[in-house]
C-alpha cells in the first residue's frame, strides 16, 4: 500500500488564489516594499555574464526576486557569442530551452531583420513594433515559458526600446481594482490562440487557456498574454471583456511600474517572462549598424525567485 503524500502548503495557501486573502495581503506588502521606482534600479554592472562573480550573481538574483527581472550591463560590447545567454542561464538554474520552428538550431534565437520571416508576418524578425506580450503565449501548458534572456550584441541605429512590466504587479493592480478581473482572467477558456498551419509546414494547434494561472511546478504566478487583436479569441462574457479592457488600459497608461529601456551593446535582460513590448527601429546597414539580439527561452523559472514561506 502506497503511503499518502501530504499536500504541500503552497497548494492550499497561495497569495494568487483569490480565497487566500490573508496570504495575499502579506505577499502584497512584501512585494511593494522597496519595489523599484526607476529603471536604473534594475541595472546591475557585471564584468562577464558567462562567469559571474558571487557578488554579481547575488545582485542579479536579488533584483529578480523583487521585480522578476534585471538588466545586466557587461563589458562584452558587440561580442557575437551565443554562449553569453546560455552560460548566464546555467548559473541561475535555467537550462531547459524552449524552441520553435523559426528559431536557430541551437534554440538561442538571433533576433534581427530577416526578410524571409518578416514577409510572412513574423514581427520579431522585422523592424516593426512589437505589442505587449509574454513569450510563448501560444505554447501548451507543458511547454510554458517561465524565463528568458535577451542579450544585445548591437542595437539599432535608432529605436528598438523595450517596455517592461512585472506580471505579478499587473496581477496586483488588477486584483486591487476588482478581484473579479482576476477571476475572469483565470478562466481556463478565457483566451484562445488560433492554430497556425504555416510554421514549417507542420502547423501548431489552437491553444486555449487562462491569462493568469498558478504554476503547478513552482506555485508562482504564470501569465500568458498578447495584445494582438488579429486572430485572438477572447471569451465573450462581459466579465472577460471588462477585465481585458482594464488590462489594456493598464499597459497603455503612464504607470510608474512600467519600465522603459533600450539595451546597449553588451547589455541584456534576465527575467521570469515579464510582459514586454518593443518600439519600431531603424538600422543603418550602409554604415554597418544593424540590430542583433540573442534570445533564449526556458521552461525553468530562475532559481531563488519563487514564493517563500513567509508569504504563505
Amino acid at each position: 500500500m502506497n503511503p499518502v503524500r501530504p499536500i504541500a502548503k503552497s497548494a492550499l495557501v497561495n497569495p494568487f488564489r483569490l480565497e487566500c486573502t490573508e496570504a495575499y495581503a502579506r505577499w502584497r506588502d512584501a512585494k511593494l516594499s522597496g519595489y523599484p521606482t526607476e529603471v536604473d534600479a534594475l541595472r546591475v554592472e557585471v564584468a562577464d555574464p558567462r562567469e559571474l562573480r558571487p557578488a554579481e550573481k547575488n545582485a542579479l538574483v536579488q533584483c529578480c526576486r523583487k521585480a522578476n527581472m534585471v538588466i545586466y550591463a557587461s563589458r562584452l560590447e558587440k561580442l557575437a557569442d551565443k554562449n553569453i545567454p546560455r552560460r548566464l542561464g546555467e548559473q541561475f538554474g535555467i537550462t531547459h530551452f524552449d524552441s520553435n520552428l523559426l528559431a536557430d538550431e541551437d534554440a538561442v534565437t538571433s533576433l534581427q531583420v530577416v526578410p524571409g520571416k518578416s514577409d510572412r508576418g513574423y514581427i520579431p524578425y522585422s523592424n516593426h513594433r512589437l505589442l505587449w506580450h509574454t513569450d510563448g503565449y501560444y505554447n501548451p501548458p507543458e511547454r510554458r515559458v517561465r524565463a528568458f534572456v535577451l542579450h544585445c550584441v548591437s542595437p539599432a541605429a535608432s529605436g528598438g526600446e523595450n517596455a517592461l512590466l512585472d506580471p505579478e504587479v499587473a496581477y496586483l493592480l488588477l486584483r486591487d481594482k476588482n478581484p473579479d478581473h482576476i477571476r475572469a482572467l483565470m478562466q481556463p477558456d478565457v483566451m484562445t490562440i488560433p492554430a497556425n498551419t504555416e510554421e514549417g509546414g507542420e502547423g501548431r494547434p489552437a491553444q486555449t487557456g487562462p491569462v493568469f494561472s498558478i504554476d503547478p511546478v513552482t506555485g508562482s504566478l504564470h501569465m500568458r498574454y498578447t495584445a494582438r487583436t488579429r486572430s485572438i479569441e477572447w471569451k465573450a462574457d462581459a466579465a472577460t471583456q471588462n477585465a481585458v479592457q482594464v488590462l489594456e488600459h493598464l499597459l497603455t497608461d503612464d504607470s510608474p511600474y512600467v519600465f522603459r529601456y533600450r539595451l546597449a551593446a553588451g547589455e541584456g535582460l534576465l527575467c521570469n517572462n515579464v510582459l514586454h513590448n518593443r518600439t519600431a527601429f531603424a538600422d543603418a546597414v550602409d554604415q554597418g549598424v544593424s540590430r542583433l539580439i540573442y534570445r533564449a527561452r526556458y521552461h525553468d523559472r530562475i532559481v531563488g525567485t519563487g514564493l517563500r514561506e513567509e508569504f504563505l
